[in-house]
């Protein structure tokens, strides 16, 4: 299932571009979109393709699956009855930085690649579900994050509808890159929304701070109903403020075949212990706000919104300081919002109660 995976009659468009738009329906009467989005870029995953075979069985192509099923590391995933933060040491997702046992028996319990799923330990899977689970965690941690904290339950991801290969299928949604020349309403409508989503990553009912370790404008998006959500997870770590992180000293720095996957094998880890509790959003208001709200406004409104964005983009030393421009920042954007059926997620609820 690795070696040919986007066979050419299916017609895609071409292989340069990372997602591509499609219909999809589970009845044969309602379609809807859907984004069917790759793991990483072709180049990429070529790339990882020819370290495996030149690595490990020392030819220029092979088979990626017997290739990796001979690494030290899959066979201890072979003899494992659960997954443990040894299992996954070194991988450079942002997601595994800082594992909890916690949030590792979430993923395999709740990953949904597989039928009966819901125990902790790995019994269910067979050697080539696990292959497949070490190796989308490697590669890319997104379709994970859908599956173990979906849309269902509230959180802001869109929903997951399955995988093939190296291709991800998910509910379609307009990166928020499209909204930069929107209109002031809808402007102050998904800036709103988007702090809201960033206090709820890290403030939550399962004691999961979740933080960002790059945004640009296809990190968030906006269903048809005008609901934000984050398009792409690739790049969210998570640190259980429950049980902490439960690696020890020296498992950080660990490398192998499956920690180069995406990214230079030389590449830094950024420690635990140095993110921030508004690391997020100070990047936001570096990187988005200010693309997504500038000139939008009159002047004395216009001029009020600026001052906060930057004392928000260079409050990283003053998180005190970072709380407060983000609450001044909400209350002027409050009333510049309006209520009609644009914000579907929110009308006509908007007409009768204030929390809209």
């Amino acid at each position: 299932r690795f070696d040919t995976w986007l066979s050419s009659h299916l017609k895609l468009p071409p292989s340069s571009l990372l997602s591509y738009s499609g219909n999809y329906t589970d009845d044969a009467k309602s379609w809807r979109l859907v984004d069917i989005t790759r793991l990483t870029s072709k180049y990429q995953h070529d790339r990882a393709d020819k370290r495996i075979c030149t690595s490990l069985l020392k030819t220029k192509t092979c088979s990626l699956e017997r290739a990796l099923r001979r690494t030290q590391r899959f066979q201890k995933w072979l003899r494992a009855k659960r997954l443990t933060p040894d299992l996954v040491q070194g991988l450079s997702s942002p997601m595994l930085r800082c594992p909890s046992q916690r949030l590792l028996d979430r993923i395999v319990r709740r990953y949904a690649e597989v039928p009966d799923a819901g125990s902790i330990y790995m019994d269910h899977l067979t050697d080539r579900d696990k292959l497949r689970l070490l190796y989308t965690l490697a590669v890319n941690s997104h379709p994970i994050l859908l599956q173990i904290f979906p849309d269902v339950e509230g959180w802001p991801f869109p929903r997951y509808l399955g995988s093939c290969g190296r291709l991800v299928v998910s509910a379609s949604t307009r990166p928020l890159r499209d909204f930069f020349g929107a209109a002031p309403e809808v402007a102050a409508d998904l800036a709103l929304q988007l702090l809201a989503v960033l206090r709820s990553m890290g403030s939550n009912d399962l004691n999961y701070f979740f933080y960002f370790t790059h945004v640009d404008a296809g990190t968030f998006g906006v269903f048809s109903n005008g609901h934000l959500f984050i398009r792409d997870a690739s790049t969210l770590g998570i640190i259980d403020k429950e049980e902490g992180s439960q690696l020890i000293d020296g498992q950080q720095e660990y490398k192998d075949i499956f920690s180069c996957m995406t990214v230079d094998c030389q590449s830094a880890f950024v420690s635990c212990d140095s993110i921030r509790e508004k690391h997020s959003l100070v990047m936001v208001c570096q990187e988005l706000l200010p693309k997504l709200l500038a000139g939008k406004f009159l002047p004395p409104v216009q001029e009020k919104i600026n001052i906060f964005l930057q004392r928000c983009a260079h409050g990283l030393g003053d998180e005190r300081s970072v709380d407060e421009a983000i609450a001044e920042l909400a209350e002027i954007l409050k009333p510049l919002r309006s209520c009609d059926s644009r914000f579907a997620y929110r009308y006509p609820d908007c007409r009768y109660s204030d929390k809209y």
